[in-house]
């Protein structure tokens, strides 16, 4: 059964200190590893964006880290995208460039992780409803999406097309090493759709869809992550090609993991299901394992699931219940 884990800076701290030398991830049974040619272009501040963030990232936003409990978090403090109010501004911003990325590494780098699940991309890409939030607010790109504003689908079609243009360039690189593009767009919440059916399907679904033939037309596997409820939309998934629906929450009311299962389990694989909001948090390593047991009996027939966390694993919860996740997982009494 593969084994996938994400987790918060905080608590990746505490698996590196547990093991030791040893690498967390061979410890724990985790079967996906990551890669992405590297950024080589430069960072800053959007144009009128005062400078004084912690951070930015390749689009000029801007990022503070902001405490929480038993971590922080880098939220986005200067939304240059914000700034962009006519099509003249965005033919003059400062776009990042495909251009930007080294691209020279990616199949050796792929060599050196052949005996794992080699994954390109990420949850961010193309990422159009909170990618394009972060530099510009969240109301403003949804009422973007909803009246067809000319700027701001401009806006979110730069990102698209970068992103896009990203992927197929590693990819490429990859030399046929890649097993699963990933890529993420939040489609749901905690009570359902985040935009209504016509919506979706008229505005997202050629933008995303691209992404998941890109990567069927390299070989390769495409998981996308939503979190939130989805099962009204998970049809659409399949008539789309995707392979993977990562991360998914079993919180929700219309996401009851057997209910899933049975509809969609022979066309569809499911990974998450482990709650990061309720039981990781707040149960006993009992309670991780028993959600673990469950999960395998309900999910893991017939295959076409992947164990893991329903999203990074958080700052507040103990690290004995991690380690409960993963050792009921491998089957041992303890790691």
């Amino acid at each position: 059964m593969p084994l996938q884990i994400y987790t918060t800076p905080e608590i990746e701290a505490q698996l590196v200190e547990y093991f030791a030398n040893r690498d967390y991830r061979e410890a724990l049974g985790i079967d996906f590893r990551y890669l992405n040619a590297p950024y080589r272009g430069e960072l800053g501040p959007g144009p009128g964006m005062s400078g004084d963030a912690d951070e930015y990232d390749e689009w000029g936003v801007g990022y503070s880290n902001v405490p929480y409990q038993g971590g922080t978090y880098p939220e986005a403090t200067e939304l240059a995208l914000a700034e962009i109010n006519t099509m003249a501004d965005v033919a003059s911003y400062p776009w990042p460039s495909p251009d930007d990325y080294d691209y020279s590494g990616v199949s050796a780098a792929c060599d050196e992780i052949a005996d794992y699940a080699i994954c390109l991309g990420g949850p961010a890409l193309p990422d159009i409803l909170n990618g394009v939030s972060r530099g510009r607010g969240m109301e403003r790109v949804m009422i973007d999406i909803m009246t067809g504003d000319e700027v701001g689908v401009a806006i979110i079609d730069r990102r698209v097309d970068h992103y896009y243009e990203h992927c197929r360039r590693g990819l490429e690189a990859a030399e046929g090493k890649i097993d699963v593009l990933c890529i993420g767009e939040d489609c749901g919440n905690q009570r359902g759709r985040m935009f209504p059916p016509t919506v979706f399907d008229e505005f997202f679904v050629p933008r995303l869809g691209k992404f998941i033939d890109l990567a069927h037309e390299f070989g390769a596997l495409a998981m996308m992550h939503s979190c939130g409820d989805t099962h009204d939309i998970i049809p659409t998934f399949i008539e789309m090609g995707l392979d993977i629906l990562d991360a998914m929450q079993p919180e929700p009311p219309g996401m009851d993991p057997a209910a899933i299962k049975r509809l969609y389990g022979d066309r569809l694989t499911f990974c998450g299901l482990i709650s990061t909001q309720r039981t990781l948090p707040f149960g006993t390593p009992e309670d991780v394992r028993a959600e673990v047991r469950e999960r395998l009996q309900i999910m893991f027939m017939g295959g076409g699931y992947i164990l893991s966390p329903a999203h990074r694993i958080q700052p507040d919860t103990a690290l004995e219940n991690v380690l409960a996740l993963y050792a009921e997982a491998l089957g041992v009494d303890s790691l």
